[in-house]
């Protein structure tokens, strides 16, 4: 089986406070780091109750310090937010805490509504200059040239890995003309994977950084002893996505047996269409379903969601998709 990997979101859940998400994430890194798996990103939303990675280089900075090994990094970054320079800073002064162990993966989209994109004082037309923004944030974290007169530090002559996410053609077609790792965002848009995945690898060019390919994507895991419960499990998370289509976002809720019971039929099309990528059973049932997963799109990397609600329990199926990937 290819390396795995871990998003994060540091979901609040319900009855719980945000503390204790950031708590949890940290502790589930450091069982990510004893089970193998090779790296932990968060993502930077905004606006939303149950996501607390929003300052996501603190975040990220707070779960290094408990671990020693994993890698850790942004997924992503949404750069039109932010100015390069900062950025070059941030990431600078975690690979100096946390030498080779950081990644930075930058995406164009807001991660948030237009109100909270005023709030951050930015403006939606930023995404246009993501190409530029890229390859100036590059720029900051190479060495200092002899001419330049504006040094990120820490931050110059670090050299943090860059990669682009994305879940269309765009990303796929920039990360391939930059010559860099391309991570998909199948977990919750999977419609254009394969198509991507085609055009990120046509198009590839290499650069300094990646001589050849190299294609993470997104899978939503949640493993258990057995299917049925693995199935029930899944439903806090199926909860939260029909609770965004009702434009009513929640914490993230205890699973129940009935789901059907709690979505709309028009709700049950729209989850399924966006967690369509998704591998729920026992350890037999997600090894096949990942080796599957691997053969049909020849993916480089696995980056799991597993959002559980009970956190022994999610601890649990890490353990079990580790046992299932060797």
């Amino acid at each position: 089986m290819i390396p795995l990997s871990i998003l994060e979101l540091g979901r609040v859940r319900q009855g719980f406070d945000r503390r204790t998400a950031l708590e949890d994430a940290r502790a589930l890194a450091q069982h990510a780091e004893r089970l193998g798996f090779r790296r932990i990103w968060v993502a930077e939303h905004h606006n939303s109750p149950a996501v607390t990675t929003a300052a996501t280089s603190v975040v990220l900075s707070y779960i290094a310090a408990g671990t020693t090994r994993i890698r850790i990094g942004a997924g992503g970054i949404m750069l039109p937010n932010h100015a390069p320079y900062v950025i070059a800073e941030q990431f600078g002064t975690l690979e100096t805490l946390y030498p080779g162990r950081v990644d930075l993966g930058l995406g164009r989209a807001p991660g948030t509504d237009q109100m909270t994109l005023r709030a951050l004082r930015r403006n939606s037309s930023n995404a246009e200059n993501f190409p530029q923004d890229v390859l100036e944030l590059q720029g900051f974290l190479a060495s200092k040239r002899q001419a330049q007169r504006v040094e990120a530090v820490p931050g110059s002559g670090t050299n943090v890995p860059l990669w682009i996410l994305g879940s269309s053609l765009f990303g796929a077609q920039l990360a391939a003309s930059l010559g860099l790792p391309y991570a998909f965002g199948s977990q919750f848009a999977p419609q254009a994977l394969h198509q991507a995945l085609n055009v990120y690898r046509e198009s590839f060019q290499p650069s300094e950084q990646l001589r050849k390919p190299y294609a993470l994507i997104g899978v939503n895991v949640v493993a258990a002893e057995t299917d049925i419960e693995a199935r029930i499990l899944a439903t806090s998370q199926q909860m939260t996505f029909a609770d965004m289509f009702r434009g009513k976002p929640s914490l993230l809720k205890p699973p129940i047996e009935d789901i059907e019971a709690y979505r709309t039929p028009r709700e049950r099309a729209q989850t399924d269409q966006m967690l369509s990528c998704s591998v729920v059973g026992s350890a037999e049932t997600v090894r096949d379903g990942l080796n599957q997963l691997v053969f049909d799109t020849q993916a480089d990397e696995l980056m799991i969601v597993s959002d559980i609600f009970d956190f022994n329990k999610r601890v649990r199926s890490l353990e079990i998709i580790a046992q299932a990937a060797t």
